[in-house]
């Protein structure tokens, strides 16, 4: 595992130009290049009442985890070029202050869009399905690796052509990684949604597909167990999108289109090891109405009125 890291390290770095003497066609290396992105994005703060955007040189150190004398010949480079001024804060003498100059931002400009083009030619290289898998990707290794994602919106959406077959390869991978569960409960799911396919003209029916950023990321169904009676079913979330909620937004998606449908109550089936979906059903106003034992795990049965 050490030597993959390793091989993805030398192979990312080389896609990025990390080896070349200048980021972008230009004189400054990539550590140059990332404190002028820093000094753009506290200039920022301009507007919120910052003098000149400024920003002590110490929060740059933390925010970049650099050495403190490099990244003063960093800046002192970067000074001597004029994109940036450096001073004693007037608020406190001991502390330095930094911030871009009017060339600075010029300059900052001219890397910026160099390097959304570069970005841009990678990407388009690639098929729309690779394009998503890449920044999904790249997404889980950023979480994984310790940084707080930002809060990002999802949409709800009816499922497309595609889409079930997406359902059944989630259930059966995520399931077997973190349960255990092998192709039978993977063969349920195909039967499930074969059965939902079959019965697409069915007024008592729908289903919804959570997206975030343009990657599908939650499902869940609606189906009919009989003529007063709903079934909620296929309900996931990827771990990835897991605490923005998703599956309990789903779960409330099912129940508005049940009780529009007309049906006087709904059901679910669950195993008593999916302890975050039976907290999003309890939650939701479900009640256990009966187990059975299985292997390793209870078979639950849910309902609530509508």
């Amino acid at each position: 595992m050490v030597a993959e890291v390793r091989a993805f390290n030398r192979f990312y770095t080389a896609v990025i130009g990390m080896l070349r003497s200048g980021m972008h066609n230009s004189p400054y290396s990539l550590t140059e290049a990332r404190v002028l992105f820093e000094l753009n994005r506290h200039d920022a703060d301009r507007d919120a009442g910052r003098e000149d955007g400024e920003v002590e040189v110490g929060e740059i150190k933390r925010e970049l985890g650099l050495d403190g004398g490099y990244l003063s010949r960093v800046l002192t480079r970067l000074e001597g070029d004029g994109l940036v001024r450096r001073e004693r804060s007037v608020a406190d003498a001991r502390r330095q202050v930094a911030a871009l100059t009017p060339q600075g931002r010029e300059t900052f400009a001219q890397l910026d869009e160099r390097s959304d083009a570069e970005v841009r030619t990678l990407l388009d290289g690639l098929a729309e399905e690779d394009r998503a898998r890449l920044v999904g990707a790249m997404a889980a290794i950023r979480e994984i690796l310790g940084e707080r994602p930002l809060p990002l919106p999802y949409v709800l959406r009816p499922p497309r052509p595609g889409d079930l077959g997406w359902v059944v390869h989630r259930h059966g991978a995520l399931y077997a990684r973190e349960y255990g569960w092998g192709p039978d409960f993977e063969a349920l799911v195909a039967r499930i949604s074969a059965d939902y396919l079959d019965h697409l003209t069915d007024p008592g029916q729908a289903g919804w597909i959570a997206e975030v950023d343009g990657r599908r990321v939650g499902c869940v169904f609606c189906v009919r167990k009989s003529d007063t009676t709903a079934q909620l079913r296929l309900l996931l979330v990827e771990p990835s999108a897991r605490g923005m909620g998703i599956g309990a937004r789903l779960v409330q998606e099912c129940l508005a289109f049940a009780r529009d449908a007309g049906y006087r109550d709904i059901m679910l089936w669950t195993r008593d090891n999916l302890t975050a979906a039976r907290r999003i059903y309890d939650g939701a106003g479900f009640k256990l109405t009966g187990a059975e034992p299985g292997a390793g795990f209870n078979e639950e049965y849910w309902e609530r009125p509508l």
